[in-house]
């Protein structure tokens, strides 16, 4: 995860890089062409060639005689600058504020050396251009104007910066990722912190280390620890109530099952003398006090099942035997010799550690809440062998029940749509449920109205 947010941030800095090489490389494309049609440039900031060569446009011929307008001779001026006009033997023939120093006839060498290496004088740069059949020099006065003369080979010279280029690329990909890689170090090891430490209080360890750099995350992470420490609080608070709750319960169970008997006792003593009222009163009474003994154990199991204080016997049985001793069982019970209960068995002979007692009671259970929610109905239990795991399915095609009732048959005290008149105590579903999840496996219902239920044994 850590590396994952890290990579993220890299990514955004890379992406970010990339955009800027393509902008400015667009942007110097831009210029480049602008300023290839002059539109950059205007009369005053141009070069001393174009300002040469725009000269031109101010000249005229007078009897033969090449001349300079008086604008143009004002923008000589403003260029601090002189003129001479040469015909085809190099003769001075006009000339505007040229210095006494000034040849008056060039030869072909004086004009190259002259506008080549800048003989005139050092604060003096000359350049050269055309006028009709003349030809003029123009000599700029300016110790800041300088002319290189450079030669190259196109084909060179792309390839050196084609070559240049990727460099340059590269050495800012390489420092992007550098910078990238630390800027998002210091954003995502903060952040790996804290989706560590929520993940800490998810799983109930409330145990908080102070980050030595919290960085800019320094008051999420102090809410953080505040969080954890109320958390904390109400677990142990939690531990503590449900601590005393269990002890409660089992004194509650234990000081109740003593006057219990004994109602029980007296109850069964009026049923041998007693009028035909008296005995019916007295029947009512044991009724009640079995339902509240019965109710009374339910509570403690289940208590005793979801905090792990109810240690299992477990032996090897013989998987198949022990199904079938537990729909004999079923059967053999008076109430429901009559029923259709009936055993598959579909996997290979196998023996499991199980608690005899508890399991055959959680499989009861289910078959029994097959026979006496439904009329006419005929259960199957089919025991099946998936890879390493065996199940033990209690199917019937009663009525069925709701996805309402399905989805809450496990939770203790819940009583379906269907059992108004059905006694219980309200436990049976949850015990077995918790007497499955103790041996490590699981049990699940699927049902549909007007169909059947199929109970799911997973171990």
């Amino acid at each position: 995860m850590k590396w994952k947010l890290t990579g993220r941030f890299l990514m955004a800095m890379m992406s970010i890089v990339i955009l800027v090489i393509f902008a400015n490389t667009a942007l110097l494309f831009y210029l480049l062409i602008q300023e290839s049609k002059g539109e950059l440039a205007d009369l005053d900031t141009r070069s001393a060639e174009d300002f040469t060569r725009s000269l031109s446009s101010y000249m005229t011929l007078e009897n033969d005689i090449p001349s300079l307008s008086a604008e143009g001779i004002e923008l000589l001026q403003s260029r601090n600058a002189w003129l001479q006009f040469l015909d085809n033997n190099g003769t001075e023939v006009a000339q505007i504020n040229a210095p006494a120093t000034a040849l008056k006839h060039y030869r072909p060498v004086d004009i190259v050396q002259t506008y080549k290496y800048q003989e005139h004088d050092i604060a003096t740069t000359m350049f050269i251009s055309n006028f009709d059949d003349f030809t003029y020099l123009v000599g700029i006065q300016d110790t800041n104007l300088a002319r290189t003369v450079l030669s190259f080979n196109p084909n060179n010279v792309l390839k050196i910066i084609s070559t240049y280029l990727l460099y340059i690329v590269m050495l800012d990909l390489v420092i992007a990722f550098i910078i990238g890689l630390l800027f998002s170090s210091i954003l995502t090891k903060p952040l790996y912190h804290m989706m560590e430490r929520i993940q800490q209080m998810k799983n109930r360890s409330f145990i908080q280390k102070p980050l030595k750099r919290p960085g800019i995350y320094k008051q999420v992470f102090t809410n953080i620890q505040d969080v954890s420490e109320e958390l904390e609080m109400q677990e142990l608070e939690r531990a503590k109530l449900e601590k005393m709750r269990s002890e409660w319960m089992s004194n509650v169970s234990h000081d109740m099952k003593t006057p219990l008997a004994s109602i029980q006792g007296y109850a069964e003593l009026l049923q041998d003398a007693s009028t035909q009222e008296q005995l019916e009163y007295a029947a009512i009474i044991e009724q009640k006090a079995i339902y509240m003994r019965e109710l009374l154990d339910d509570f403690n199991l289940t208590m005793r099942l979801r905090n792990d204080q109810m240690p299992l016997q477990k032996v090897q049985v013989k998987l198949e035997s022990f199904v079938r001793e537990v729909v004999i069982d079923v059967l053999n019970n008076s109430a429901f010799e009559m029923c259709d209960v009936s055993l598959d068995s579909k996997a290979p002979p196998s023996e499991l550690a199980l608690d005899p007692h508890l399991m055959k009671r959680a499989m009861t259970n289910f078959i029994v809440n097959a026979l006496i929610h439904n009329e006419e109905v005929r259960v199957e239990v089919v025991l099946l062998e998936l890879e390493t795991r065996v199940v033990i399915e209690i199917r019937d095609n009663g009525k069925g029940m709701s996805e309402e009732d399905a989805a809450q048959v496990f939770e203790r005290y819940y009583r379906g749509s269907n059992t108004e008149n059905i006694h219980g105590t309200g436990l049976g579903t949850a015990i077995a449920r918790d007497i499955i999840a103790a041996h490590g496996g699981e049990v699940t219902l699927e049902s549909t109205l007007g169909v059947g239920t199929v109970v799911r044994i997973t171990l």
